[in-house]
């Protein structure tokens, strides 16, 4: 009888843990793991569903908008469009982060016919639940 109430409590320990939400570096990592599967399909309202409406990139020389604008523009320049990053570097402030990482993009239809490297610093923050990016840098 002992044994049988140690299953019992052992699984109901599985099914609540198995229902609680991933840690919050865990969802930013798959946040921007969509993001980069959204810009590779060609799908920039996949990736700026991760925005927020108030980002401001390379020293508030970059708006949402413009932000869009320059994705759809690569997105229809380049044939196909390849994003390799590098490990991620998350610093986690309650409800905020700061994430660093390298990217290589390339476009072209067999072989990348260009290609160039970025080193990102995004700003992040729980919206709804939600990580949204508000901030960026890149080099």
């Amino acid at each position: 009888m002992n044994l049988t109430r140690t299953l019992r409590a052992l699984l109901l320990l599985l099914l609540v843990g198995g229902c609680a939400r991933a840690p919050d570096e865990q969802r930013l990592r798959d946040t921007i793991a969509a993001m980069e599967t959204a810009l590779e399909s060609g799908e920039t309202g996949g990736f700026m569903e991760h925005v927020g409406a108030d980002f401001s990139g390379q020293r508030d020389g970059i708006d949402q908008r413009q932000l869009r604008a320059l994705l759809v523009a690569q997105t229809l320049r380049h044939e196909n469009v390849s994003v390799l990053t590098g490990p991620l570097e998350v610093k986690l402030f309650k409800d905020r982060a700061t994430v660093k990482l390298r990217v290589l993009a390339t476009g072209g239809r067999w072989l990348p016919e260009s290609g160039r490297q970025f080193d990102i610093e995004s700003h992040w923050r729980i919206e709804d639940g939600e990580w949204i990016c508000f901030r960026a840098e890149w080099q």
